[in-house]
């Protein structure tokens, strides 16, 4: 396999640096065909999905999936000619003088690397493929092990609608995921685990290859005092029951007022009610992916009580998980949590919930602040001078306000990580930067502005006047 991947990157740089300049027109038809990909095989990636978790609903599939993927590559579209027009830049004094001109020109990179996790397998592919193809690159792709029938079937489609030397998939375990970044791609992008962006970062390095990490983290999500608590707690019902909480964006735990802490878990208790008013037949809600996954999740439970935790288990219509035989879990509310419980140490990345409260905002920013920078941070209230607080002295990825999760869903925001969740960022423009090379170019006149400049020896009176000039307080 690494004989085989290594040859289809050559094959990838070979035609890409014969096709240069490649015509507007070949990215646009590319990204065409990504769509048509798309939306021709939406009902079958929803099925391999599916079967992949052991329940994932259609519909969810369509819309996290399927959906932004297609609005990514719509709006890389729509906006890509004029992203990929460059920009003037003003050049220096005095090599600015006489007609001289200084611009950045934007050049694909050539082939990128793309390591996709299995929470969103088709999303988390196609999305940053968006900017990718905008860019003029070509891709190999090497998709999660954990959903084996959704690989299958992008091997399995892609090459309908790329050529081998565009667009090629790899599937495999952990070793062909090792042998595939170890290759000397010109960028990868790897969305998944902190630990394993670790490593993806070691084996790049060897080839100092460039990398986006989109990573997790334990994002926080902040209910001010001032908050619209019944709001708040059904839009963050939303963001940790969607997909069973397997999302590196869900609310990692809440930060309340204590006064306020009973009213903001029956108000969560209360959105998990409406939306999923039943569990285990309920097509809306998802399975955890998988028997180690479920059984990290029942861990932490487990070591969360051992340590004195209250144990919330929201379950609507009282039915009877022990009995079931997949892998469905309900939300559980974790009360009185300490930093020396692992739902406190390790991204929860399931239908897991801690609470901890704070007596003063400068509490929970500190809090915050002592931790690992978050791939998202979340603040719920209408007093703008506490959302100015939370805005300007804490540091995350990115934040949503009055939500959770969505800033990820605007395109035309850049999305990423910091420090522990990631580096790098895509999305609209900022993945059509982060997916080409900004060359620079100066266009120098027949005059010799070096000279009258003073930059040539013999060093002299030209050479004191533009000193004297430029190094003035």
């Amino acid at each position: 396999m690494a004989d085989n991947m290594q040859a289809v990157l050559e094959k990838q740089r070979a035609s890409f640096i014969a096709a240069l300049p490649e015509p507007m027109s070949v990215r646009s038809d590319r990204m065409d065909r990504a769509i048509a990909l798309l939306i021709d095989n939406a009902e079958n990636f929803a099925k391999a999905v599916s079967a992949d978790f052991g329940h994932r609903s259609r519909e969810q599939t369509l819309m996290t999936d399927i959906m932004p993927s297609v609005s990514a590559m719509k709006h890389a579209k729509k906006h890509f000619e004029s992203w990929a027009k460059g920009e003037k830049r003003k050049p220096t004094f005095p090599l600015g003088l006489l007609g001289a001109k200084a611009e950045v020109i934007y050049q694909p990179k050539g082939v990128v690397g793309v390591v996709a996790p299995w929470n969103f397998p088709v999303g988390m592919v196609m999305v940053p493929m968006a900017g990718i193809l905008a860019a003029g690159n070509r891709a190999m792709v090497k998709p999660s092990e954990f959903t084996e029938e959704v690989s299958a079937l992008f091997a399995e489609v892609v090459p309908k609608y790329f050529a081998e030397e565009e667009m090629a998939v790899f599937t495999g375990g952990p070793d062909v995921g090792m042998a595939f970044s170890k290759l000397a791609f010109d960028h990868m992008i790897f969305t998944g685990a902190t630990g394993v962006g670790r490593h993806i970062m070691r084996a790049a390095a060897d080839n100092l290859v460039p990398v986006t990490l989109e990573l997790g983290g334990k994002s926080p999500t902040i209910v001010g005092r001032s908050a619209d608590i019944k709001k708040a707690g059904d839009r963050i019902a939303l963001g940790k029951m969607m997909n069973a909480g397997q999302i590196c964006l869900a609310p990692d735990y809440l930060l309340v007022a204590k006064e306020q802490e009973a009213d903001v878990i029956e108000a969560v208790k209360a959105g998990v009610h409406s939306q999923y008013p039943t569990l285990l037949a309920n097509d809306d809600y998802t399975s955890v992916v998988n028997g180690r996954n479920y059984e990290r999740l029942q861990g932490y439970l487990e070591d969360a009580r051992e340590k004195g935790a209250e144990l919330i288990e929201v379950n609507p219509a009282g039915e009877d998980f022990a009995s079931s035989n997949g892998n469905k879990m309900p939300l559980t509310i974790v009360r009185n949590v300490t930093d020396d419980m692992k739902v406190m140490q390790e991204e929860i990345f399931g239908p897991i919930l801690p609470v901890m409260t704070y007596a003063s905002m400068d509490e929970a920013v500190d809090y915050v602040n002592a931790h690992d920078r978050p791939l998202g941070l979340y603040y719920f209230g209408t007093d703008k001078a506490e959302e100015s607080k939370v805005l300007n002295r804490t540091i995350s990825g990115g934040v949503t306000i009055n939500d959770v999760i969505f800033h990820n869903a605007m395109e035309d925001l850049p999305f990423g990580g910091t420090g522990p969740s990631g580096m790098g960022n895509y999305h609209g423009a900022d993945g059509f930067k982060t997916f080409s090379h900004m060359r620079a170019v100066y266009r120098q006149t027949g005059i010799d502005v070096a000279g009258i400049g003073g930059f040539k020896a013999p060093y002299g009176k030209a050479t004191a006047k533009t000193l004297a000039k430029e190094l003035k307080k």
